[in-house]
């Protein structure tokens, strides 16, 4: 053969190299693609899925709701006695505003203890003024494990059922609550954030499942929502508003899919895996069988319902863990990236290592639909979602700007991961608007609204990069200290006068 037939030949043969890895590297980023499309399009589903029980489970609570008895379960004897347990590190802002929230909840019998965990502001100092506390000498029983020390228990002159605690701080929300449990002397313990604002009649909705069903109801959780921009009077919301911070416009959204719709139809099909720690009921007795909150968990919530399921599991007990739409508990959610940004990391560093430690869980047909369905719910779209969700739009670019896929896949990707999303997003307005009908003003449903759409397009990428941050630290092992963001308080409302 010629140099020249040769020359030619190498490079005819370079040229189909060529064009075979870029064939091959179009198939690749095609099978990307549609890997990609088809995660969104399951995720927005189950979405939806859930959010159809939801409603059919809400039509059906407010069928029944004339006939739930609420005035007769306050007058009722059988009603149990709460235990609400508070744990507070640097909470000067908003303490004083929480206990009088919970002193002044409609119930027949309760007690509140504060736990200040470490404070290093006034939060004592505020309670001790408020409420004309007295230091009494206690001996606290250790019915579930804790670490930090004690340093002194005080009781109110005014209000016998209020009880501070000072403690040293280890760095854990969990060793607070336990002491709170240990000191506990009533059946039911409800656990609530430091910044949490009740309705007046939650404590009586929330514990409702344990009075119609008290050898099955193990555990119940109430709605949580952004208090951000909405008035208070002396413990109590007066106003509902949407925030005029648009990161907190989004949360509102955020924790309507989440709490209210979401949480409802894991509820409906007995697949609870999460109780807010911003709002839980429990049973103590079922509390103290599990060991109380884990002490090492940075995901305490679910880790502490996760044990509790396999808890029940094991003794072979039939039981229910539920979640409760109507009672509203209003906390105040970041309104800065930075803020925000270290709330969702340890959020999703916290749910990794729930899912980690309670791994037998996943895929267990003992478990039913929580091992089932819900676990690989979270595995598959918490815990990897961050990571197909960011691949998928850098791999639709990269697609797109090499010719691998044409403007027509582009569109129908939009449609699937974007617009799909909105649709869910307006639906579990709508739903929870004709329930409950929160919004007194149209302003208030139009911006939220607004926010349904504009979160998808860069919070919705910055939130997943955020949760693959929480990803890396679980998988290096890093440590998460209990951090509150800084609080702004609660705005006064100016319309009633205050004697």
């Amino acid at each position: 053969m010629k140099l020249r037939d040769k020359k030619l030949f190498k490079e005819g043969e370079q040229g189909l190299i060529a064009a075979t890895l870029q064939t091959d590297t179009a198939s690749v980023f095609r099978w990307l693609n549609w890997l990609g499309l088809s995660y969104f399009f399951l995720l927005n589903t189950v979405y939806l899925a859930l959010i159809l029980i939801a409603a059919s489970s809400l039509a059906g609570y407010f069928r029944r709701k004339q006939f739930s008895g609420i005035q007769d379960a306050m007058r009722s004897p059988a009603t149990p006695p709460v235990s609400v347990l508070i744990p507070a590190h640097n909470e000067e802002v908003g303490i004083v505003e929480s206990a009088r929230a919970v002193l002044s909840l409609e119930y027949p019998q309760f007690e509140l203890i504060i736990v200040d965990d470490g404070s290093t502001d006034s939060t004592f100092e505020r309670l001790r003024q408020e409420f004309d506390l007295v230091e009494i000498p206690a001996v606290i029983p250790d019915s579930v494990p804790t670490i930090g020390k004690v340093q002194s228990v005080h009781i109110s002159r005014g209000h016998h059922d209020l009880t501070v605690v000072r403690k040293e701080s280890i760095g854990r929300k969990t060793d607070a609550i336990n002491v709170a449990i240990d000191l506990a002397k009533y059946p039911l313990v409800c656990v609530l954030d430091a910044d949490a604002l009740l309705d007046s009649d939650a404590l009586i909705k929330v514990a409702r499942p344990f009075i119609d069903d008290p050898q099955r109801v193990v555990a119940t959780g109430g709605a949580v929502r952004p208090s951000n921009g909405c008035a208070q009077y002396r413990g109590r919301i007066t106003a509902v508003r949407m925030p005029n911070n648009r990161l907190a416009q989004i949360q509102v959204v955020e924790y309507l899919r989440a709490f209210l719709l979401g949480r409802t139809g894991w509820s409906k099909i007995g697949a609870l895996l999460i109780i807010s720690g911003a709002f839980g009921m429990f049973r103590r007795d079922v509390l103290i069988a599990v060991g109380g909150y884990d002490l090492s968990s940075i995901g305490e919530d679910a880790d502490l319902v996760a044990r509790i399921h396999k808890y029940m599991r094991r003794q072979k007990r039939p039981y229910k863990i539920t979640f409760v739409s109507e009672p509203v508990c209003w906390t105040e959610v970041p309104e800065t990236i930075a803020a925000l940004r270290r709330q969702r990391k340890r959020w999703s560093r916290g749910l990794v290592d729930t899912l980690s430690t309670n791994k037998s869980l996943l895929l267990n047909p003992k478990y039913g639909t929580l091992g089932l369905l819900a676990l690989p719910y979270f595995v598959l779209f918490e815990v990897l979602g961050p990571i197909v969700e960011l691949a998928g739009f850098v791999f639709l670019i990269a697609a797109l700007a090499l010719h691998f896929v044409n403007i027509y896949f582009a569109g129908l990707f939009f449609a699937v991961a974007i617009l799909y999303g909105i649709l869910l997003s307006i639906l579990s307005l709508l739903v929870e608007e004709l329930s409950y009908h929160r919004y007194e003003r149209w302003k208030f449903l139009t911006q939220a609204m607004i926010s349904s759409v504009t979160e998808n397009f860069g919070f919705r990428q910055l939130h997943a990069y955020w949760r693959l941050e929480g990803l890396v630290m679980a998988l290096l092992r890093r440590d998460a200290r209990w951090e509150e963001p800084a609080r702004k308080g609660f705005s006064q409302d100016q319309s009633i006068a205050i004697p």
